[in-house]
């Protein structure tokens, strides 16, 4: 059962208005690693752990924080909205200042959500559930959220360096030091679950299901042999079940393919002579 609290897990107010920083802004919150993402993926990840647990509750403790840092970001971008600019379309042509001040906002936050945020991305991209990853696997999902809170702590770092505003640095630097937490505890979780299971997911499936002769070789499909230099090459493979080798010059495993002709009712293109129609079965007889 969630709850609303009526304080924000941290401060979250501008200097000064600024929407053309709103519009940035908009891209940790709504893009593909802002923080609606990443409390939808740790949510999902955490209702499809099926049993109770440590796990389960990392992933809903944390899934319900991003809910705040949602509630953050979307008090900051209204903030900002504050007092926008209110001017006609002919004004804006004959004025090339303020013409260029509205080609950096967002018309969008005037007209759709009143001054408000939106679960969108920097460049308007609606938020959608494509971004998320909730697999049923912890240990993939982990990496996923790694991964995840990778991108996002090196966006809101970017975006910490694109403004002079002091409220709004303070609260990018409440949020990279909490994305600094989440990438050490993914990582934590991420280690102790490889101790288990090692490093290969799924790490049940039988491995003599698997082409073993090709399982630990790096194929060199590029112009030099720069790859062969790397630990990915030589030696004992990571998760310490075969030796790494490198083939230089990879040759295939397979013929080349000869696909029969496609039926007349298809109509494909004819590439070479047709075999005679008594050679296919008549659609009306079907």
């Amino acid at each position: 059962m969630f709850y609303h609290v009526n304080e924000l897990q941290y401060r979250s107010k501008p200097d000064c208005p600024d929407p053309v920083y709103a519009k940035k802004l908009q891209e940790v919150l709504g893009g593909q690693f802002g923080e609606i993402s990443v409390a939808m993926q740790y949510l999902f990840q955490g209702w499809n752990t099926r049993g109770d647990g440590k796990y389960r509750d990392l992933l809903m403790d944390t899934g319900t924080e991003e809910l705040a840092h949602i509630e953050m970001l979307a008090t900051m971008i209204a903030r900002l909205l504050d007092g926008a600019p209110d001017v006609e379309l002919d004004e804006a042509v004959q004025n090339p200042v303020v013409a260029a001040i509205l080609g950096g906002t967002n018309p969008q936050h005037a007209i759709v959500s009143g001054l408000g945020a939106m679960p969108a991305d920097s460049v308007g991209n609606r938020w959608t559930a494509d971004y998320i990853i909730a697999s049923g696997n912890l240990l993939a999902d982990f990496r996923a959220n790694l991964n995840a809170e990778s991108q996002g702590r090196l966006q809101v770092c970017r975006l910490y360096e694109m403004t002079d505003d002091r409220g709004v640095k303070d609260m990018l630097s409440w949020l990279i030091a909490r994305d600094t937490m989440h990438q050490n505890q993914w990582l934590a979780a991420i280690r102790e679950l490889e101790s288990k299971e090692n490093i290969v997911v799924p790490s049940t499936f039988p491995r003599n299901l698997e082409k073993q002769e090709v399982a630990y070789t790096l194929f060199n499909f590029s112009n030099g042999n720069a790859s062969a230099e790397g630990r990915w090459a030589h030696g004992p493979s990571m998760d310490g079940c075969g030796m790494f080798n490198y083939v230089e010059h990879p040759i295939p495993f397979g013929k080349k393919p000869k696909l029969p002709p496609a039926p007349p009712y298809i109509f494909n293109t004819p590439l070479f002579a047709m075999r005679n129609s008594d050679d296919y079965p008549d659609p009306n007889m079907m």
